[in-house]
């Protein structure tokens, strides 16, 4: 399987599974500017839409959007992470998390990297901060977003979390998330993604 990323965006959530459940993904930097690949190919070729990430799969054909492509990757990563059977409760616990991350957490944060200031961003960070506080409440104090095992909804998360330290948000009263983050962080899987992606592990 290829994956077509960019440093930093979303994308890194579907490498750090990948890194997880050893899947031996290959990786395609794309240019989220030019819209070219690491080889000078045009990206709307792969993914007309033309934003990350995209997944090549191996019998053909290329699937994007986050959510779909966590939810392909989650049901091939055997037991190296918790992935509920198609189905159960705790499945659609699981896509409960996928649907809250992308639609009140990540897009929440597009105004920002857009470059909204003043009273707009202020507004936008305040937005943010109650979507954490929710996180940080339902968290209570587990490892992970599921219980005690690390799903694919947590590397999404942390990749968020790392949004909101670029976009100086202050995290710091969100003890849960803060745990959470150092945890995933002192991961060797979510090193190596960083390492492969050019980016420095979080402070």
């Amino acid at each position: 399987m290829k994956l077509y990323y960019s440093p930093g965006a979303c994308s890194l959530a579907a490498h750090i599974v990948g890194q997880e459940a050893d899947l031996k993904l290959q990786l395609e930097k794309v240019d989220l500017t030019t819209h070219k690949t690491a080889d000078g190919r045009d990206y709307y070729a792969v993914n007309p839409k033309g934003y990350v990430p995209a997944l090549q799969l191996d019998q053909g054909g290329t699937l994007t959007e986050n959510i779909a492509i966590l939810n392909y990757l989650a049901d091939h990563t055997g037991e190296k992470l918790y992935t509920p059977p198609a189905g159960s409760m705790e499945r659609y616990r699981l896509e409960e998390w996928l649907g809250f991350i992308t639609t009140e957490l990540h897009k929440s944060f597009g105004p920002l990297f857009q470059g909204a200031s003043g009273t707009d961003a202020e507004k936008i960070k305040e937005k943010i901060g109650k979507r954490l506080a929710h996180t940080d409440e339902q968290l209570g104090g587990k490892p992970f977003l599921m219980g005690d095992r690390m799903s694919v909804a947590d590397a999404y998360l942390f990749v968020i979390l790392t949004w909101a330290k670029k976009m100086h948000l202050d995290t710091s009263r969100f003890s849960n998330l803060t745990a959470f983050f150092a945890r995933m962080t002192r991961r060797p899987a979510v090193q190596r993604a960083l390492q492969e992606e050019g980016l420095p592990l979080p402070a």
